[in-house]
């Protein structure tokens, strides 16, 4: 049947045009013009250990923990190889996805996907993010189907306005991290919750939405480990809310103890614990963001988890969740309104019911962030409060649509009905519109060598360079320490151990190396070690090797003549003189000391 033209409300059309048009110069000019490359270590490890399983190495890392290989080397009672080193920090499911795309676009070559010496972005940062950025997008469709089952399609698109131009989502979906794959699982699995109450308010059975709901909530467990807190909620909310009660809420309990089976004996059997390296991550909220020191550390009966004041700590994770809600919930300011509209008495049963699964959800997501940290700095891998902002975006805007529909003004003037959503668009957008121009000046400049990389700290071609970086320098039987150990593994493609902060600690696993016949090759200093705060918060965090990490901050400092400042501390000696040709990479802020001089034309040479 042919549609007569009066019938089309070109209107829609029109809107509907223009938001495609807006999604497609957005997605285009992030990934493309404005794209700097991956700038968050996780995202880093995780597109790394992809790689090994595209390549047919299982999920194992070349970023490796020394406390990981304390728990692997205390468990098989031996020296653990550090070739095809298994990881049991990071969750399965992104990296798995992100193998499979490697796979189809050949990335498991060594030789494949190498840069040039004019490029300043590594091109498989661009695929990670624009994978990310597909998730991303899918979620925009899937929370305007929901919304718009929930309230209508005018607040729906709102909504999806709002998440399109929402600075920290897009921030998200070009870092690599997994966050973009959780909020389209979340999604997908509350458009079932909601199916679920749907048919619990008609007195009708919610088994299968409420199971299916429940496979996403397990397929949400598997991509972060934190989302586990999210699924205890919803298992809570089946069991009360569903008939028959309590069978619901243990049906998808056995669900997620199911697909944990297999990861938890692979982690006994790796690490001796069943949570792996991943439980680790409780220091940054018990242990008041000592993550990174335990994680560097080679003895973790060192670095014991302090639990005096346990109370008081969960309060102030708890406290900080509470008074920094806006930017958790990705910086959309109406989106903490959810929490006001709890108090409206909404007359459709099941947006009412509906509302109490989403606090039910986000109060024990906000109880597991408590135990295991959580900030407000850009890319917080914890970071799931911001799963729940486009739902509790849809219920702050109904909530403000219905307050001012019934001011006498706007009931009085049907133009002014609507004009609230504009004014709503325009604050959310605000940021996302006043950073463009810059970025885009930037990108443009820089467009002809791929944009303009996260210097510092990263420079990718630093280190994938095969004629004058890390690549070309260092063998793959050989292993590097270093201060960001996931740049190395990912970029450059070889072993690298995160720098311990003692003597003892690097010899240790110095000597375990050369044992297994792969030799360490040298030790590479970035701006992630002396850009990462205070002079007197990196002496903490590096302690013995303080004067390597700033010796090129040093050397510009008292230049001319420029004084080094390396090889003069006395507790690593030994170890410099083992490592005594410091080589430029980026000036005197990347330095990477070496066991043999090398230079840019003599390995031009051998190529």
């Amino acid at each position: 049947m042919s549609l007569n033209p009066a019938q089309i409300d070109f209107g829609i059309l029109t809107r509907r045009s223009l938001f495609f048009v807006v999604l497609i110069i957005l997605t285009l000019g992030n990934l493309f013009t404005l794209f700097r490359g991956l700038n968050s270590p996780q995202a880093m490890e995780q597109a790394q250990i992809a790689r090994e399983i595209s390549r047919g190495n299982g999920f194992t890392t070349k970023m490796i923990r020394p406390v990981a290989y304390y728990q692997a080397e205390k468990t098989e009672r031996r020296t653990v190889s550090l070739v095809g080193f298994q990881d049991t920090y990071h969750s399965p499911l992104n990296p798995l996805l992100n193998a499979a795309v490697f796979k189809m676009i050949g990335a498991d070559d060594p030789d494949a996907w190498q840069m040039r010496e004019n490029q300043m972005i590594y091109e498989l940062d661009r695929v990670v993010a624009m994978v990310c950025t597909v998730f991303f997008l899918m979620a925009i469709g899937v929370n305007y189907l929901l919304i718009s089952r929930i309230f209508d399609a005018k607040i729906a698109a709102v909504c999806a306005i709002l998440m399109l131009f929402c600075e920290i989502f897009w921030n998200y979906s070009l870092s690599g991290l997994p966050q973009m794959l959780m909020l389209l699982l979340f999604s997908c699995g509350m458009y079932f919750v909601y199916r679920a109450v749907e048919a619990a308010t008609e007195g009708r059975i919610a088994m299968t939405p409420a199971v299916i709901a429940g496979v996403f909530f397990t397929l949400l467990a598997l991509t972060h480990w934190m989302t586990v807190w999210i699924a205890l909620g919803y298992i809570i909310f089946a069991a009360v809310s569903f008939r028959p009660r309590g069978i619901v809420g243990l049906s998808i309990l056995a669900l997620i103890l199911v697909a944990a089976i297999g990861p938890i004996l692979r982690n006994m059997g790796i690490t001796g614990t069943p949570f792996g390296t991943a439980f680790l991550t409780l220091y940054n909220g018990l242990g008041s963001g000592s993550e990174i020191a335990v994680m560097r550390n080679i003895d973790l009966e060192a670095e014991p988890l302090v639990l005096e004041g346990l109370l008081s700590k969960i309060l102030r994770t708890t406290l900080l969740q509470a008074t920094d809600i806006i930017p958790l919930l990705a910086g959309i300011v109406v989106a903490p309104l959810f929490f006001i509209s709890l108090l409206h008495p909404f007359k459709k049963q099941s947006i009412a019911n509906f509302r109490w699964a989403i606090l039910l959800m986000w109060v024990t997501a906000a109880i597991g962030l408590a135990f295991f940290g959580i900030t407000t700095l850009p890319l917080d891998p914890n970071q799931i409060h911001l799963l729940f902002a486009p739902l509790m975006t849809a219920y702050g805007v109904a909530f403000i649509s219905i307050l001012w529909s019934r001011l006498d003004f706007v009931a009085s003037t049907p133009q002014l009905q609507n004009f609230h959503h504009f004014v709503i668009v325009f604050i959310c957008a605000l940021p996302l519109i006043l950073s463009l121009p810059q970025k885009v000046r930037i990108g443009m400049h820089l467009r002809d060598r791929g944009g303009v990389p996260h210097w510092p700290p990263y420079y990718a071609l630093a280190l994938n360079s095969k004629i004058s970086g890390l690549k070309g320098w260092v063998a793959d039987n050989q292993v590097v320490f270093s201060d960001q150990p996931w740049a190395v593994a990912w970029y450059a493609d070889r072993i690298s151990i995160w720098l311990p902060p003692t003597r003892e600690g690097f010899s240790k696993l110095e000597t375990a190396a050369a044992d297994l016949q792969t030799p360490v090759a040298g030790i590479l200093i970035s701006p992630s070690s002396h850009g990462s705060g205070p002079i007197s918060e990196v002496a903490d965090r590096y302690r013995d090797f303080t004067p390597m990490v700033l010796d090129g901050r040093v050397f510009l400092a008292t230049y001319p003549p420029g004084i080094a400042i390396y090889d003069k501390a006395p507790r690593i000696q030994e170890i410099v003189k083992r490592y005594p040709h410091p080589q430029r990479l980026v000036g005197m802020d990347m330095l990477y000391y070496s066991e043999r001089a090398m230079r840019a034309q003599e390995q031009a040479t051998e190529q």
